[in-house]
């Protein structure tokens, strides 16, 4: 057992009207399962009101009255993302002037606070994001740096920590988040184990981009393109050959060639290379591994073949690049040529 059970750290949940299901869920099924493994959180659901209506329809009654719940250092408050029509000055003046107020206290008392998707408008509206750096969803970020010019608003992060404020991209990304406060509470090897049990392929950190390889070249519905997708985002150091995968696509290599190109717009070998040298991005930001061990990991030949391609497609080397990719949108600003 990790946690301390005579010390329970409170994660509260805000709920608010119009509350996006994703965003309430993931971040809560994280914390959750962290609980199952043995942290000692102690999770608690409040609201404005008794009962919330969610964007979905879906209604969340039996809530308690956030001014039921004092948050104090060390607790969190974690506020999920609500629906667009919602983040107009007038709609967030409805929330009243009370929650605002509950909002600066926990602040006051040291409380860290997260944020999910545009649930950043909140603490923006309550002024505890001024002078600060935060991100929202890439739909909401010029919406939010127009209607709060004292903010610094970073785009393409998935998570930003400013102090105790927390903030996040939206939808799955509040799991990311979730992921990195577990890990600041239990380390590395424990928070392993929770994204494991969430099926999440790989932990990001808040440099990542919105948009990943891992993200990206999914908007079709093939289901054996998919299952290759995956296979290949799960494995990223195996050998493959186009017969295996087109086993695990259910059709001929053929098929599975041209059907690939048809609905992610590259090739199979380019998408493997591109989730490699994701990956190898995000191991890039542990100084303990060598650029020896991260091709391995990743599954280039040698790291001179690593080298090679890492300074093609992004026009530095390795060693190079390890400092620059602590800046959001690196990946993306770079070329993309890969063979």
């Amino acid at each position: 057992m990790v946690g301390n059970k005579n010390q329970k750290k409170q994660i509260v949940f805000l709920i608010l009207p119009t509350v996006q299901m994703l965003d309430l869920a993931g971040p809560v099924q994280a914390f959750d399962e962290a609980i199952e493994h043995g942290a000692g959180y102690q999770l608690r659901y409040v609201a404005p009101v008794e009962a919330i209506t969610s964007s979905q329809q879906l209604t969340l009654s039996d809530l308690a009255h956030f001014r039921a719940v004092d948050l104090r250092a060390g607790d969190l408050l974690v506020i999920p993302g609500i629906h667009g029509n919602m983040l107009g000055t007038e709609e967030l003046d409805k929330l009243g002037e009370h929650l605002y107020q509950w909002l600066q206290e926990a602040h006051k008392n040291g409380a860290k606070l997260c944020t999910v998707c545009n649930a950043a408008f909140v603490l923006a509206h309550a002024g505890l994001l001024d002078n600060r750096s935060c991100t929202t969803h890439w739909k909401r970020v010029d919406q939010l740096k127009e209607s709060y010019p004292a903010i610094d608003v970073l785009d393409n992060r998935l998570f930003v920590k400013d102090g105790n404020i927390y903030t996040s991209a939206g939808i799955t990304s509040g799991i990311d988040l979730a992921l990195s406060i577990i890990e600041d509470d239990y380390g590395p090897a424990f928070t392993a184990r929770i994204a494991k049990e969430l099926v999440v392929y790989m932990r990001r950190d808040g440099t990542h981009g919105q948009l990943s390889t891992y993200l990206d070249y999914r908007g079709h519905l093939n289901p054996g393109i998919h299952n290759v997708q995956d296979w290949l985002a799960n494995n990223p150091d195996a050998d493959y050959s186009l017969e295996s995968l087109a086993r695990i696509a259910g059709m001929s290599t053929r098929n599975l060639t041209r059907l690939f190109k048809k609905v992610t717009g590259i090739t199979i070998k380019v998408y493997a290379t591109r989730l490699k040298l994701e990956l190898a991005a995000t191991l890039m930001n542990n100084p303990k591994l060598t650029i020896d061990t991260i091709s391995k990991e990743c599954g280039f030949e040698d790291a001179r073949h690593f080298r090679r391609l890492w300074k093609t497609t992004y026009g530095v080397s390795p060693s190079e690049s390890r400092a620059a990719l602590s800046k959001p949108n690196f990946l993306h600003n770079q070329s993309t040529s890969v063979i």
